[in-house]
């Protein structure tokens, strides 16, 4: 398990995930696989040992008002508790927190104006 303050997860979170998702083929030369997501699906990124590695989503339902951004995660103890210290120290709370699979998580911007995600990994 990876120490709090790790970095966890990244994704790509944008109107035309299909479209961005065959750049990135082309450029990069990735791989994918489908994820669905009820009506639709988001797609994983894959290395060459087909481990998942990122992910790139549609900016639709409970991820519309994600910046379409490359988003790191940085795992931390308590979501509630980290967004809490956010606001008090002049940052941003973007979206959440609310759940992720089966962990809290949320989207945050910095006093600088940077933006992160933090999400707990229990």
């Amino acid at each position: 398990m990876k120490p709090m303050g790790s970095f966890l997860w990244q994704d790509l979170t944008i109107e035309h995930a299909k479209d961005i998702k065959k750049f990135y083929e082309s450029v990069v030369g990735w791989e994918f696989s489908e994820q669905s997501m009820g009506n639709y699906v988001d797609y994983n990124v894959q290395d060459a040992d087909d481990n998942i590695i990122a992910g790139i989503c549609h900016a639709k339902g409970v991820n519309k008002n994600i910046p379409p951004q490359w988003l790191l995660y940085v795992k931390v103890e308590n979501v509630e508790q980290s967004a809490k210290s956010c606001v008090n120290l002049g940052g941003k709370i973007i979206e959440g927190p609310r759940k992720m699979g089966k962990n809290n998580f949320a989207v945050i911007q910095d006093p600088a104006g940077a933006i992160i995600a933090i999400i707990e990994d229990h």
